[in-house]
This record gives C-alpha cells, sequence and structure tokens, in this order.
C-alpha cells in the first residue's frame, strides 16, 4: 500500500477542499469481517435490552466457526459492554519475543525458571529493561503485561489517578496540577486520609469506570464502531507477518515517510494515535521516553488517525474540560489541523505523519484509536500491541524493542 502524491499537489488538494466547503466521503469500510446485521438493524433501537439481545443472538448465529474481532466487540455492545479491559476485541498484544524465545537466546532450557544476570548474553540496560520488577532476574512474570497481571493492575490504577491530577491532559504533571489535586481532596481539612483517597479516585455511581459526562449509550458505541472511531474493524497484520508498506506527509507536507524506507538495518516502532483520546495523550509522553532511550537503535513513526471522541460523535466532557473539541475531520486539510493542535499540545520529538483522509493506514494496521507496533529490519512485524486504550503499554512496546535490537545486532 503506498501513497506517493507530491507533497504540493497533497496540500493543494487539502487545500481545495477547505476553500470550496467539500468534503471527502466517509471511509468505506471494504472489509471481510465487517459484521452481519440483521434486517432493519437501527442502533436507536438497541438502547433496548430485549431488542439487542435479539440482534446480538441473530449475528452469533452469522458466525458459528470463528468471529471476527469487529463482530465480537459489536456483539458485546449489544449485551451492556461499555469497552472494558477483556471485553469485545480487547485481547492481549502478539510478540514474537516469548519466554521460550528469550531463554533460548540466553542459552537456557525452555523450562528455566528465571535467567540471571550473568546468564543473559545481553548488555546490563538491556537486561534492566527486561527485568521489570527489578529482583536482579528476568522470569516470565516480567515479560507479563496482561491484565491480571499485579504490576498491570497496580499500573492501571495509578494512571487513572495520574489522569485525574493531570488537568491540563497532557501527560506532564505540575507541580500546581499535584496543589490543585490536593486541595480539592483535602478541603478544608488541610489533610487527606486513606478513606478521602480511596473515594476520590474510587467514586460511586461513576458509570462503569468514566468520569461524569463521558460514558457512552449502545447507539453512540455502534455507530462509533461502524465510523471507525472506537477502532478500525480491520484486525491488522499479524506477529510474523510482512508490514504494509505506505507513504505518508508529515503535517507541513514538507516531508515523505515511507515504511519501508525506515527498515533495512534498524528496527522500527510504529505509533498510531489521535488527539482526541485522552489516554493515549496521557501516555504519549511515555513513548516520547522511549523514543529518546533508543532513537540510536531504532527508527520511529507516529502516524495520526481518525479521531476518537470527536464532538460530533462520542463526545467526552472530559475533553471539553480540558480544553480539546474538534469534531470528525471530513477534508485532509481539517486531519492535518487536527494534526497540529496535538503537536502544539504534546510536543513530539519523533517525526509525525497524517493518515490520508480515507484512514489506509489506520484501517491496514488496525491503528484506530491508538496502537503500538515494532516491526524489524525486514520489514517483519515482531511485536503488536493490544488495542487502544487498553493495550497501549508503552512498556510492553520497549521490552520488545529492546529483543528487536538484540536480535538485529546478531549478538
Amino acid at each position: 500500500m503506498s501513497h506517493r502524491l507530491p507533497a504540493v499537489l497533497l496540500l493543494s488538494l487539502a487545500a481545495g477542499f477547505a476553500a470550496a466547503g467539500e468534503r471527502a466521503p466517509m471511509p468505506r469500510w471494504v472489509n471481510p469481517d465487517r459484521p452481519k446485521l440483521p434486517p432493519g438493524f437501527d442502533p436507536d433501537r438497541m438502547s433496548n435490552p430485549k431488542a439487542a439481545e435479539a440482534a446480538a443472538a441473530w449475528i452469533e448465529d452469522q458466525y458459528p466457526d470463528r468471529q471476527p474481532e469487529a463482530v465480537k466487540m459489536l456483539v458485546a455492545i449489544l449485551r451492556g459492554s461499555q469497552l472494558m479491559p477483556g471485553e469485545g476485541w480487547f485481547g492481549p498484544s502478539q510478540s514474537r519475543y516469548t519466554w521460550g524465545w528469550l531463554t533460548a537466546r540466553a542459552g537456557l532450557e525452555p523450562t528455566a525458571r528465571a535467567i540471571r544476570q550473568d546468564q543473559f548474553p545481553g548488555t546490563p540496560g538491556q537486561f534492566d529493561a527486561l527485568d521489570r520488577d527489578g529482583d536482579g532476574a528476568i522470569t516470565q512474570f516480567d515479560l507479563d503485561w496482561s491484565d491480571r497481571n499485579m504490576i498491570v493492575m497496580q499500573g492501571n490504577f495509578l494512571t487513572r489517578v495520574f489522569r485525574r491530577m493531570n488537568t491540563g491532559n497532557d501527560g506532564r504533571l505540575t507541580k500546581a496540577e499535584m496543589e490543585a489535586y490536593f486541595d480539592q481532596l483535602a478541603g478544608e481539612k488541610g489533610f487527606v486520609s486513606a478513606d478521602d483517597f480511596r473515594r476520590f479516585n474510587l467514586p460511586r455511581g461513576g458509570g462503569g469506570g468514566f468520569s461524569p459526562g463521558d460514558a457512552p449509550t449502545p447507539p453512540v458505541l455502534i455507530r462509533g464502531l461502524f465510523a471507525g472511531e472506537i477502532g478500525s474493524m480491520s484486525e491488522g497484520p499479524k506477529v510474523g507477518q510482512k508490514a504494509p508498506d505506505f507513504t505518508l506527509r508529515s503535517p507541513d507536507g514538507l516531508e515523505t515517510h515511507t515504511l519501508s524506507k525506515l527498515t533495512g538495518k534498524k528496527p522500527v516502532v510504529l505509533v498510531t494515535g489521535n488527539f482526541t483520546c485522552g489516554p493515549f495523550r496521557g501516555l504519549y509522553p511515555d513513548v516520547e521516553a522511549v523514543y529518546r532511550r533508543h532513537k540510536d537503535k531504532a527508527n520511529f513513526l507516529l502516524v495520526y488517525v481518525r479521531e476518537a471522541h470527536p464532538s460530533d460523535g462520542w463526545g467526552m466532557e472530559s475533553n471539553t474540560k480540558a480544553g480539546v473539541k474538534l469534531k470528525q475531520p471530513l477534508t485532509l486539510g481539517e486531519r492535518v489541523q487536527a494534526c497540529d493542535q496535538f503537536c502544539r499540545k504534546l510536543k513530539p520529538a519523533m517525526p509525525v505523519a497524517v493518515d490520508d483522509i480515507a484512514d489506509p493506514v489506520g484501517t491496514a494496521y488496525s491503528g484506530m484509536p491508538a496502537r503500538l507496533y515494532v516491526i524489524d529490519e525486514k520489514g517483519v512485524v515482531v511485536y503488536k500491541s493490544g488495542r487502544g486504550p487498553f493495550g497501549f503499554k508503552p512498556g510492553e512496546m520497549e521490552q520488545a524493542l529492546v529483543m528487536a535490537e538484540w536480535e538485529a545486532s546478531g549478538e
């Protein structure tokens, strides 16, 4: 897949759309995994539990052998899911770098329970990146990023607290924000008890963990699914498959980014995301930190994709409070403007490209609303994160990148 329009032509087309008020068509999902729908299916009727269950049962009957990810997600929505971890298509990541791969690389049997530093053939820095709990040995626990892992569960809660404190919604917590958070909890008491802290961060009646004004209705989720806003219906390349090639432009139109030109000598980290996805904004500085640590050993590219929470779709009150409010771009020029807002707020140092308005890269990589890939020097996918927001785990990606760099070095 390649989009080789010259920069001047690309920008003039975008400007022409904006000036003339013309709108590019919404994407047509040419996808065999698009869910089959019962006759007369109406998203607005799916707020009725009986109608929703009947639709879910009908859809399941159409897939007796295998349910594509999009079908799993639609059925889950119809049965009341509000997109929680483990529901629908929110499955685990995929990686070449399993425990068996690592023990073989270290010259140990796959039944080995730990790899000590004196058994590890890589560098101390690589060992430290893989020894996630810092106990001096790499174990299967260190490579486990599932939602059942204690470190992941603790991290998810702390990320939730962090996002409540980070009212600027830019993933960079300031002293002023921390003081404002304390004042909000303490009030006139001047201190915060453990019970105060729990009640504030685990509020009752929170709508399944959503902040006030953010919880969706079934019709909103169904429309978001078919619009590609809560995720692409495409499942994207699997580990071991060739990464689809593409060429996209930077937001200013001055640079061309072609995936196949980034591979060859170094692994590639492909990041996808958008401005209105709050978890992506909150975690993006963590991706930047990985970029700073590895930019000499790997190539990085951020592809800006379709908005997850436009004001004319699943709009979120938390976005409005953070000053993030925009409609779903319908022209390339509008998407470039949205990307510019993201760049001004998050200030990415890694190269950035903007996906075409028909979402070719977001669809090919199942990159909406946010996702992480590591691609080896041969252009093969070696790590694919779970779908954002829950599967977007920069720490897990960095572990895979460390092993990809180690593998590429031939050591």
